[in-house]
């Protein structure tokens, strides 16, 4: 009942966002929006300031956007360096923001060229959300705080959802050969997820910004296949799969099919939530890498 009440995010039928009294949220993703909104219930109003399919990396924001900034109670961004356009964006907007992601130890993206800086996607992992989860609801009971019992019970009840999500992927995977739990992306945007289920990570470039892959990437990513028998590997949405098809075709390996990350799809679409799109990855990933398995 608990997460049925999260999906009311929605405004009740017949109000406009003009006679909506509920203290406005604003996150920069969808997938933030999402995890707030069930966090939220019917209690706060939570929009995404970038839409469906929106490149989050390099959003520009627009004057309309500045101006719900303006008109908002709270604005939850993600941290670690996702939204480059963040700072700029909120410079003249006198409303308290929250970086969800406190308290999730980093993975620094790999190679020079990154100096370190941190890999922004830790929502790809379910136990990193349980962080967020309880830093929003943090922020909405100093929000709202006659409702905050109504968002603890939210934050616990969809924080079990996630550890189930957790525990299928490690018990499905550990009846693997070691050297076969590996995840092989187009992208490395599964730092965290590898991390937390005991997976090998291995991707084709680090980035989104990265335009094309060089021979030198895709010659490093073969050679691993090969050496580990990786089952399966895997690309994201956003990118194009035929570098990783190269790959399929060198090695012999499945495709193991399409993973999302950045964003949810419209709601008749694989992922219209985060639940959705966490699920369907685990599951694919699963799926590909038993292929075959007793």
């Amino acid at each position: 009942m608990l997460l049925l009440a999260a999906c009311g995010g929605a405004q009740p039928a017949g109000s406009t966002a003009g006679d909506d009294e509920r203290p406005l949220v604003l996150t920069t993703f969808t997938v933030l929006a999402d995890i707030a909104r069930a966090v939220a219930g019917p209690h706060l109003r939570v929009e995404s300031i970038t839409k469906v399919g929106a490149e989050i990396h390099g959003y520009e924001p627009t004057p309309g956007d500045i101006r719900r900034a303006a008109d908002a109670d709270l604005i939850l961004d993600n941290g670690l360096n996702l939204e480059a356009w963040f700072e700029q964006f909120v410079a003249d907007a006198d409303v308290p923001h929250v970086v969800v992601s406190e308290g999730v130890t980093p993975i620094p993206i790999a190679g020079d060229a990154y100096a370190g800086k941190p890999n922004p996607h830790a929502w790809m992992s379910p136990l990193n959300v349980q962080i967020y989860v309880r830093n929003i609801v943090a922020a909405f009971s100093r929000l709202d705080p006659a409702n905050a019992a109504a968002f603890q019970a939210n934050g616990e009840a969809y924080s079990k959802e996630l550890q189930k999500v957790h525990d299928e992927l490690v018990t499905r995977l550990g009846t693997l050969p070691p050297q076969q739990r590996a995840l092989v992306t187009c992208e490395g945007a599964f730092s965290y997820l590898a991390r937390d289920a005991g997976l090998t990570e291995r991707y084709i470039w680090p980035v989104n910004a990265e335009q094309q892959a060089t021979p030198q990437q895709i010659g490093a990513v073969i050679d691993f296949v090969r050496a580990d028998q990786v089952p399966a590997v895997f690309c994201e949405s956003t990118v194009s799969d035929a570098p990783m098809q190269r790959v399929v075709e060198a090695t012999g390996t499945a495709f193991g099919g399409t993973l999302y990350v950045d964003s949810l799809s419209e709601p008749d679409g694989p992922v219209p939530t985060y639940l959705d799109l966490i699920r369907h990855d685990t599951r694919t990933i699963i799926a590909g890498l038993t292929r075959g398995a007793a």
